[in-house]
Protein backbone atom coordinates (compact mmCIF):
# COMPACT_ATOMS: atom_id res chain seq x y z
CA UNK A 1 0.00 0.00 0.00
CA UNK A 2 1.14 3.05 -0.65
CA UNK A 3 0.04 6.61 1.60
CA UNK A 4 0.35 10.25 -0.23
CA UNK A 5 1.02 13.06 2.56
CA UNK A 6 -0.88 15.90 1.70
CA UNK A 7 -0.19 19.17 3.56
CA UNK A 8 -3.60 21.04 3.79
CA UNK A 9 -4.14 24.41 5.36
CA UNK A 10 -1.75 25.76 7.82
CA UNK A 11 -0.62 22.66 9.32
CA UNK A 12 -2.95 19.93 8.14
CA UNK A 13 -2.48 16.63 6.49
CA UNK A 14 -4.90 14.95 4.69
CA UNK A 15 -3.94 11.33 3.42
CA UNK A 16 -4.90 9.06 0.03
CA UNK A 17 -4.27 5.57 0.64
CA UNK A 18 -3.76 3.11 -2.21
CA UNK A 19 -3.32 0.07 -2.85
CA UNK A 20 -0.45 -0.18 -6.17
CA UNK A 21 -1.97 -2.82 -7.45
CA UNK A 22 -5.52 -2.52 -7.79
CA UNK A 23 -5.57 1.22 -8.16
CA UNK A 24 -8.16 1.07 -4.80
CA UNK A 25 -7.57 3.85 -2.88
CA UNK A 26 -9.65 6.36 -0.62
CA UNK A 27 -9.07 9.69 1.25
CA UNK A 28 -8.90 10.11 4.80
CA UNK A 29 -9.54 13.55 6.56
CA UNK A 30 -10.68 15.61 2.93
CA UNK A 31 -9.53 18.88 4.50
CA UNK A 32 -9.05 21.02 1.63
CA UNK A 33 -10.28 19.95 -2.14
CA UNK A 34 -7.93 21.30 -4.36
CA UNK A 35 -4.56 20.11 -2.94
CA UNK A 36 -6.20 16.00 -2.76
CA UNK A 37 -8.12 16.49 -6.25
CA UNK A 38 -4.27 17.52 -7.66
CA UNK A 39 -3.02 14.19 -6.30
CA UNK A 40 -5.72 12.14 -7.19
CA UNK A 41 -5.52 13.42 -11.13
CA UNK A 42 -2.11 13.40 -11.47
CA UNK A 43 -1.78 9.90 -10.10
CA UNK A 44 -4.92 8.86 -12.53
CA UNK A 45 -6.45 7.78 -9.11
CA UNK A 46 -10.44 7.39 -8.11
CA UNK A 47 -11.01 7.36 -4.88
CA UNK A 48 -13.46 4.51 -3.36
CA UNK A 49 -14.67 6.36 -0.18
CA UNK A 50 -13.63 9.62 2.13
CA UNK A 51 -13.04 9.08 5.98
CA UNK A 52 -13.81 11.17 7.81
CA UNK A 53 -11.52 11.09 11.78
CA UNK A 54 -14.08 13.61 13.36
CA UNK A 55 -16.51 16.58 12.57
CA UNK A 56 -13.84 19.95 12.58
CA UNK A 57 -14.22 22.02 9.48
CA UNK A 58 -10.42 21.44 8.88
CA UNK A 59 -10.84 17.86 8.48
CA UNK A 60 -14.33 18.40 5.86
CA UNK A 61 -13.38 21.52 4.51
CA UNK A 62 -13.14 19.49 1.23
CA UNK A 63 -15.97 17.32 1.26
CA UNK A 64 -17.72 19.28 -1.03
CA UNK A 65 -15.59 20.22 -3.87
CA UNK A 66 -14.45 16.22 -4.14
CA UNK A 67 -17.83 14.82 -3.85
CA UNK A 68 -18.62 17.27 -6.56
CA UNK A 69 -15.99 15.72 -8.68
CA UNK A 70 -16.57 12.19 -7.69
CA UNK A 71 -20.21 12.02 -7.15
CA UNK A 72 -21.85 9.53 -5.16
CA UNK A 73 -18.37 8.98 -3.50
CA UNK A 74 -18.83 7.10 0.25
CA UNK A 75 -18.21 9.35 3.10
CA UNK A 76 -17.45 7.73 6.44
CA UNK A 77 -17.91 9.22 9.82
CA UNK A 78 -18.79 7.93 13.54
CA UNK A 79 -22.36 7.69 14.10
CA UNK A 80 -22.39 10.54 16.58
CA UNK A 81 -21.27 12.14 13.71
CA UNK A 82 -24.28 12.19 11.44
CA UNK A 83 -25.37 15.56 12.12
CA UNK A 84 -22.20 17.08 12.18
CA UNK A 85 -20.41 15.70 8.76
CA UNK A 86 -22.26 16.72 6.13
CA UNK A 87 -23.38 13.47 3.95
CA UNK A 88 -22.50 10.82 6.31
CA UNK A 89 -22.97 7.56 3.91
CA UNK A 90 -21.88 4.92 6.20
CA UNK A 91 -21.87 5.76 9.88
CA UNK A 92 -19.12 3.46 12.00
CA UNK A 93 -19.02 2.78 15.71
CA UNK A 94 -15.90 0.89 17.52
CA UNK A 95 -14.94 -1.91 15.34
CA UNK A 96 -16.83 -1.94 12.39
CA UNK A 97 -14.72 -2.43 9.07
CA UNK A 98 -14.35 -0.18 6.18
CA UNK A 99 -13.96 -1.73 2.64
CA UNK A 100 -13.51 0.28 -0.74
CA UNK A 101 -12.51 -2.48 -3.81
CA UNK A 102 -9.17 -4.41 -2.17
CA UNK A 103 -8.22 -2.20 0.57
CA UNK A 104 -10.28 -3.17 4.03
CA UNK A 105 -9.57 -1.27 7.28
CA UNK A 106 -11.11 -1.67 11.08
CA UNK A 107 -12.62 1.50 13.11
CA UNK A 108 -11.38 2.40 16.54
CA UNK A 109 -13.34 4.62 18.44
CA UNK A 110 -11.16 7.18 20.22
CA UNK A 111 -13.13 9.90 21.87
CA UNK A 112 -11.19 12.72 24.01
CA UNK A 113 -10.93 15.37 21.23
CA UNK A 114 -14.65 15.49 20.40
CA UNK A 115 -16.69 12.44 21.14
CA UNK A 116 -17.24 11.34 17.75
CA UNK A 117 -13.27 10.53 17.03
CA UNK A 118 -12.10 7.82 15.05
CA UNK A 119 -8.95 6.01 14.04
CA UNK A 120 -8.68 4.21 10.48
CA UNK A 121 -6.95 1.35 10.73
CA UNK A 122 -5.32 -0.44 7.73
CA UNK A 123 -3.11 -3.62 8.64
CA UNK A 124 -0.41 -1.52 10.88
CA UNK A 125 -1.22 1.64 9.60
CA UNK A 126 -3.22 3.90 11.62
CA UNK A 127 -4.71 7.14 11.22
CA UNK A 128 -5.39 8.99 14.06
CA UNK A 129 -6.86 12.54 13.05
CA UNK A 130 -6.47 14.54 16.18
CA UNK A 131 -6.15 11.84 18.36
CA UNK A 132 -2.49 11.11 18.21
CA UNK A 133 0.11 13.48 16.85
CA UNK A 134 3.54 13.30 16.78
CA UNK A 135 4.71 13.62 20.65
CA UNK A 136 1.46 14.57 21.52
CA UNK A 137 -2.35 14.70 21.68
CA UNK A 138 -5.16 16.48 20.47
CA UNK A 139 -7.02 18.63 23.33
CA UNK A 140 -10.13 17.79 24.99
CA UNK A 141 -12.66 19.78 23.42
CA UNK A 142 -15.22 17.32 24.14
CA UNK A 143 -13.84 14.51 25.85
CA UNK A 144 -12.25 14.05 29.17
CA UNK A 145 -8.88 12.88 30.40
CA UNK A 146 -9.49 9.22 31.13
CA UNK A 147 -11.07 8.90 27.44
CA UNK A 148 -8.50 10.58 25.93
CA UNK A 149 -5.79 8.52 28.04
CA UNK A 150 -7.77 4.78 26.66
CA UNK A 151 -8.00 6.42 23.33
CA UNK A 152 -4.28 6.57 23.11
CA UNK A 153 -3.74 3.12 25.05
CA UNK A 154 -6.30 1.40 22.49
CA UNK A 155 -4.32 3.01 19.39
CA UNK A 156 -0.76 2.08 20.57
CA UNK A 157 -1.64 -1.33 21.52
CA UNK A 158 -0.08 -3.23 18.54
CA UNK A 159 2.80 -3.49 16.97
CA UNK A 160 5.90 -1.29 18.10
CA UNK A 161 6.76 -1.00 14.19
CA UNK A 162 3.29 0.17 13.19
CA UNK A 163 2.86 3.69 11.37
CA UNK A 164 0.96 6.41 13.02
CA UNK A 165 -0.41 9.09 10.52
CA UNK A 166 -1.84 12.23 12.37
CA UNK A 167 -3.92 15.16 11.57
CA UNK A 168 -1.72 18.18 12.17
CA UNK A 169 2.55 19.31 12.03
CA UNK A 170 2.34 19.98 15.51
CA UNK A 171 5.71 17.90 16.27
CA UNK A 172 8.82 20.23 16.97
CA UNK A 173 6.50 22.10 19.09
CA UNK A 174 5.64 18.51 21.39
CA UNK A 175 8.99 17.47 21.35
CA UNK A 176 10.39 20.63 23.14
CA UNK A 177 7.10 20.43 25.29
CA UNK A 178 8.68 17.13 25.80
CA UNK A 179 12.15 17.66 26.82
CA UNK A 180 11.14 20.53 29.30
CA UNK A 181 9.23 17.17 31.04
CA UNK A 182 12.14 14.55 30.83
CA UNK A 183 15.49 16.22 30.04
CA UNK A 184 17.02 13.26 30.50
CA UNK A 185 15.21 11.40 27.44
CA UNK A 186 17.69 11.13 25.33
CA UNK A 187 15.54 9.70 22.59
CA UNK A 188 13.81 12.93 22.54
CA UNK A 189 16.16 14.94 22.44
CA UNK A 190 17.49 12.48 19.03
CA UNK A 191 14.14 13.35 17.93
CA UNK A 192 13.85 17.02 17.79
CA UNK A 193 17.45 17.28 16.28
CA UNK A 194 16.57 14.46 13.31
CA UNK A 195 13.69 16.29 12.75
CA UNK A 196 14.70 19.63 12.75
CA UNK A 197 17.96 18.63 10.40
CA UNK A 198 15.42 16.96 7.96
CA UNK A 199 13.09 19.64 7.31
CA UNK A 200 10.25 17.36 6.14
CA UNK A 201 6.91 16.22 7.39
CA UNK A 202 7.09 14.11 10.50
CA UNK A 203 4.37 11.98 9.88
CA UNK A 204 4.25 9.02 10.15
CA UNK A 205 5.58 8.26 13.28
CA UNK A 206 5.62 4.90 14.93
CA UNK A 207 4.08 3.02 17.50
CA UNK A 208 7.30 2.54 19.34
CA UNK A 209 8.76 5.76 19.19
CA UNK A 210 5.85 7.69 20.60
CA UNK A 211 6.34 5.04 23.63
CA UNK A 212 9.36 6.38 24.01
CA UNK A 213 9.36 10.36 23.82
CA UNK A 214 5.38 11.18 23.24
CA UNK A 215 4.54 12.15 27.13
CA UNK A 216 0.78 11.57 27.41
CA UNK A 217 1.88 8.17 26.85
CA UNK A 218 4.22 8.13 29.73
CA UNK A 219 2.30 9.42 32.55
CA UNK A 220 3.90 6.22 34.89
CA UNK A 221 7.83 7.68 34.07
CA UNK A 222 9.15 9.00 37.81
CA UNK A 223 11.04 12.21 36.00
CA UNK A 224 7.93 13.29 34.44
CA UNK A 225 6.12 12.98 37.60
CA UNK A 226 9.17 14.83 39.80
CA UNK A 227 8.89 17.24 37.23
CA UNK A 228 5.00 18.19 37.99
CA UNK A 229 5.85 17.85 42.04
CA UNK A 230 8.44 20.79 41.17
CA UNK A 231 6.16 22.85 39.14
CA UNK A 232 3.48 22.54 41.49
CA UNK A 233 4.72 21.55 44.90
CA UNK A 234 1.08 22.28 46.33
CA UNK A 235 -0.39 19.68 44.00
CA UNK A 236 -0.71 15.94 44.17
CA UNK A 237 -0.35 13.23 41.69
CA UNK A 238 -1.62 10.27 43.41
CA UNK A 239 -2.36 8.05 39.67
CA UNK A 240 -1.82 8.21 36.54
CA UNK A 241 -5.13 10.26 35.05
CA UNK A 242 -3.73 12.93 37.18
CA UNK A 243 -0.50 13.47 35.78
CA UNK A 244 -2.12 13.25 32.13
CA UNK A 245 -4.69 15.84 32.91
CA UNK A 246 -1.98 18.56 34.23
CA UNK A 247 0.34 17.87 31.45
CA UNK A 248 -2.64 18.39 29.23
CA UNK A 249 -2.84 21.65 30.98
CA UNK A 250 0.26 22.70 30.84
CA UNK A 251 0.90 22.04 27.18
CA UNK A 252 -2.27 24.16 26.47
CA UNK A 253 -0.10 27.00 27.51
CA UNK A 254 2.90 26.00 26.00
CA UNK A 255 4.28 27.58 22.43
Amino acid sequence: MKVFIIPCHFDNYSYILADETTGDNVIIDPCEGWPILSILLENKLKPGAMLCTHHHHDHIDGLDDIRAEYPGIAVYGHQSDTHRIPGITHPVADGDLVQAGSLSGQVLHTPGHTTGSVVYRFADLLFTGDTLFGAGCGRLFEGSPRQMMESLEKITAGDPAGKLYFGHEYTVTNLRFSMQLEPENKMVLQRYTALVEAGRPSTPSTIGEELMTNPFLRCREPGIITWLKKHDPCRDFPDQESVFTRIREIRNDFS
